[in-house]
């Protein structure tokens, strides 16, 4: 079919007075195409109409497209079974044609930034090979609009404090932040409202205004707003992470970060200069970083268990063994776990990225094999036995002997008896004992208050 310019040259040439036969061989078409459009007289193209197998059940169509919720296949096999008796392409073709399921074209919008004006930041899944395995991660990812710097990591999960974590880095990376970062409405910043109407976390207004950013949150559906960013993930995916594995978070972090770097250097042509480039104008705009910045951490409160361990995220960190029962502050970062007895330092340990249930321990808080917690020879009891009664060291180190354990509670007998008794019978019923090998307390105290009844309790006749 000739399409609207020629056509509208053969006409111009019929009315020059050009022959049919002229007009075909100067514009080389047949004399039947010249004489069907100069019979037409126009020089629009006609539209061809063809008939439509699926316009008699075009009632029939929109009632079961209702009833089948939006599903062609099944609009197409209850039709079949009715009587209809055209292919599933041929109903797809119609419905197309006709509009019926179909969503209305809307063209894209074009968001203009300048330098320092936007940063947007968002989240999304990928599967990564970590460690010989296939794992979903989470990709945090921040790009500056005007540049298109680009700075992402990834994570087991994303929660506020990594947020905040990768914020940071991201912004210390960049050397600074523009005025608004751009979010999606996720829970993580958003209070309440959406779009403009979007109340952040008052932790992360918090953190924006340290670093003079303000959160906004595009409005619901309008995902062209925020396509700086979520362009990039694609372009992680199919680019950076194909084919390559990672022996663990620290090597794909590194990476990512190194990446980033090629990337911003790479000349674009749509941009006609690289990232870097046009980020040496942007850079003098950015929001400056704080003079001090204070660490992300999170803050836990722990009470040390019996082995010397306090539990963050099901991995345990040790403690000194004097901090055995007492409760500690457990500050948990991007890389530390740092254990705080009040205002002390106690401990600090790398941070397990993920939760395995693992014991780490310090050198300095691992006990020789085969040793206990050293505990004094010499119990007070025992101490303040042999300061009473001196002469009686020899019993006193036999009891213990004789007795269970340390002897603590043998002594602690004894000592309760000392202080019970009259010092003069209860040093001959010691002797007494010692002379004969008596170590059992109950008899030893039952010859004391036989001399006592003897000797103090005696009756006297008149």
């Amino acid at each position: 079919m000739l399409d609207q310019n020629t056509r509208t040259a053969i006409l111009k040439l019929h009315e020059q007075g050009h022959s049919l036969r002229g007009i075909a061989r100067v514009m080389r078409l047949s004399r039947g195409a010249v004489r069907e459009v100069l019979r037409a007289g126009s020089a629009e193209v006609p539209r061809i109409e063809r008939p439509e197998v699926a316009a008699p059940y075009r009632e029939a169509i929109l009632e079961l497209y209702a009833s089948c919720k939006g599903n062609l296949v099944r609009v197409h096999e209850e039709l079949v079974a009715s009587g209809a008796d055209f292919s599933y392409q041929a109903l797809t073709a119609f419905c197309r044609r006709q509009g019926i399921g179909q969503e209305e074209k809307k063209p894209v919008g074009r968001y203009s930034f300048e330098p320092g004006q936007e940063m947007q930041h968002d989240t999304s899944p990928h599967v990564i090979n970590l460690g010989g395995k296939e794992r979903r991660v989470q990709t945090a990812s921040l790009v500056l609009c005007y540049s298109r710097m680009v700075f992402f990591q990834f994570y087991p999960n994303f929660t506020r404090f990594h947020c905040k974590v990768f914020l940071t880095d991201a912004l210390h990376y960049l050397g600074g932040g523009c005025a608004t970062c751009m979010i999606d409405n996720t829970h993580l910043v958003v209070l309440q409202g959406t779009g403009r109407a979007m109340v952040p976390v008052p932790e992360m207004q918090a953190f924006g205004e340290r670093y003079h950013f303000v959160f906004k949150a595009h409005e619901k559906g309008d995902a062209n707003r925020s396509a700086h960013v979520e362009r990039r993930f694609s372009y992680i995916e199919n680019n950076f992470l194909a084919g390559r594995a990672f022996q663990d978070w620290e090597a794909a972090n590194r990476q990512a970060r190194e990446w980033c770097d090629k990337v911003n250097g790479t000349f674009r042509a749509k941009l006609k200069s690289s990232a870097r480039e046009l980020f040496a104008i942007e850079q003098a705009f950015l929001k400056p970083l704080p003079v001090w910045v204070p660490p992300v951490y999170l803050l836990h409160q722990r009470i040390a268990d019996v082995e010397g361990y306090v539990s963050v995220t099901t991995n345990r960190y040790s403690v000194p063994v004097e901090m055995i029962g007492r409760r500690v502050e457990v500050r948990e970062s991007k890389d530390t776990i740092e254990i705080y007895d009040g205002p002390r330092l106690i401990a600090t340990h790398p941070r397990a990225v993920e939760p395995t249930g693992r014991h780490f321990t310090l050198p300095e808080h691992r006990r020789p094999r085969g040793r206990g917690v050293k505990l004094p020879e010499t119990s007070v009891e025992e101490k303040i036995l042999l300061e009473t009664l001196p002469e009686l060291a020899g019993y006193v180190r036999a009891l213990k002997e004789h007795s269970a354990g340390r002897g603590t509670l043998a002594l602690r007998r004894l000592l309760s008896m000392v202080n019970d008794y009259p010092r003069e019978p209860l040093r001959e019923a010691l002797e007494e004992a010692a002379q004969y090998g008596l170590y059992d307390l109950d008899r030893v105290e039952t010859v004391i208050l036989r001399k006592l009844g003897r000797e103090y309790f005696q009756i006297r006749l008149n």
